[in-house]
């Protein structure tokens, strides 16, 4: 077995974890991601990159050179329902220079974020490293095992960070205790081809059905919104149904559903999970992101709430680590108690406001759903969710931290 050293292992190439490392890394912290995958090109992954990433990204002298990677500029999300169009999310009275979500593939974001990893000599990414477990000393873990192409590799570690999703291998080879709630829903993604200057509601609901179509620029990317558990149904329908369903939403892409949707090759299941780790630590490890929180689509929150994670973890961790010290139960705590806050909103909100928009087997559906009654009762509504979803209840910067170049 060939066997590494380093100062922290990060478990998942996704943005939670590239951004930890290159932010460990430049306070001159020793950082070994490992990534199970051999690229990032996975389609149907968050690609909704929030204001509050835009800031770190900016901190970070990267806002720029970011910022050139093809992506579509949403100033407003809206939404059109029973009850008329109206403006879910207006982003224009932000504070700050970021007064939009991008709209950028999930691949440029985690190509972009290794490159500026690779740029400090602390850095290192491996790629088709699968994790299986957990290395464990003295009550505590001190590495972990992967399964690479040339044979398995162990990672020795002061610090193991889980950033490795809503099926974190590090969070259960932990036994970190796991929490969850009812998500409402699943999701069936899908692309079609857009027409130049195309323009739809982000979102289109009504009693029965959620549409989300995200301008991808030269495609939607789009998503169908179904009852939890509800896959083997509309699969047993047939493939016809389902692009009459969709059709229902949006005849105007009818015949694009018939040309480009031809099976159900073409359309990727998402089984929703709103869960969260009550101890989001143990001695030698701490999760983060979806691995500490598994959160809905809606809002397209999650890749941001992990980046958040990630900055608040290099902030308060990277000192303790570069010091040469191993992070105390005190430290990790320290990191939970700072994120868990912000996570709690984000999913109440996710769960009770955003509750009733989804088609559910086990509540009725309805034409005015609580977050459009909202809407039309009060004005500051829009700018409100806004903040929520593109800032967030604490926002995080890199902070005071120096940066360690070799």
């Amino acid at each position: 077995m060939r066997v590494e050293q380093a100062d922290v292992c990060v478990v998942g190439g996704g943005p939670g974890g590239l951004m930890a490392g290159l932010l460990l890394a430049r306070q001159g912290v020793r950082v070994t991601v490992l990534e199970k995958h051999p690229d990032f090109l996975r389609d149907f992954r968050g690609d909704t990159v929030h204001p509050s990433t835009l800031r770190v990204m900016d901190e970070l002298g990267l806002v720029d050179d970011f910022l050139r990677l093809p992506h579509a500029k949403a100033p407003a999300m809206t939404m059109d329902t029973a009850a008329g169009p109206c403006v879910f999310a207006d982003f224009s009275r932000l504070p700050g220079r970021f007064r939009f979500m991008a709209f950028m593939p999930q691949w440029d974001v985690l190509d972009f974020l290794a490159g500026a990893g690779r740029t400090r000599p602390g850095f290192r990414l491996e790629r088709q490293a699968e994790v299986t477990g957990l290395v464990k000393e003295g009550g505590r873990v001190s590495g972990v095992v992967a399964k690479t192409p040339n044979g398995p590799l162990e990672v020795r570690a002061r610090l193991v960070v889980g950033a490795d999703g809503r099926r974190s291998v590090v969070r259960e080879a932990a036994a970190l205790p796991l929490a969850g709630d009812a998500a409402p829903m699943d999701a069936l993604w899908f692309r079609l081809s857009r027409h130049e200057g195309e323009v739809v509601p982000t979102i289109k609901a009504r009693a029965g059905y959620l549409v989300v179509a995200i301008n991808r620029q030269t495609y939607w990317q789009a998503v169908q919104m179904i009852p939890k558990g509800g896959y083997d149904a509309v699969r047993g329908a047939g493939i016809e149904r389902f692009r009459a369903d969709v059709r229902r939403a949006h005849p105007g892409f009818a015949a694009r559903l018939d040309e480009e949707i031809r099976d159900w090759d073409d359309v990727k299941l998402l089984d929703v999970r709103i869960d969260r780790l009550r101890r989001w630590y143990a001695p030698g490890v701490l999760c983060i992101g979806d691995a500490a929180h598994a959160m809905s689509p809606a809002g397209g929150v999650g890749i941001n709430l992990a980046v958040q994670d990630a900055v608040a973890a290099a902030r308060i961790l990277g000192p303790v680590l570069r010091a040469g010290l191993t992070p105390g139960r005190e430290h990790l705590r320290a990191v939970q108690r700072r994120r868990q806050l912000p996570m709690r909103v984000v999913q109440l909100a996710q769960l009770h406001l955003l509750g009733d928009l989804y088609p559910s087997a086990h509540r009725k559906s309805t034409d005015r759903p609580l977050v459009v009654r909202l809407n039309r009762l009060l004005p500051f509504f829009p700018h409100l969710m806004a903040r929520l979803i593109a800032i967030g209840v604490r926002p995080e910067t890199v902070g005071v931290a120096p940066d360690v170049r070799g």
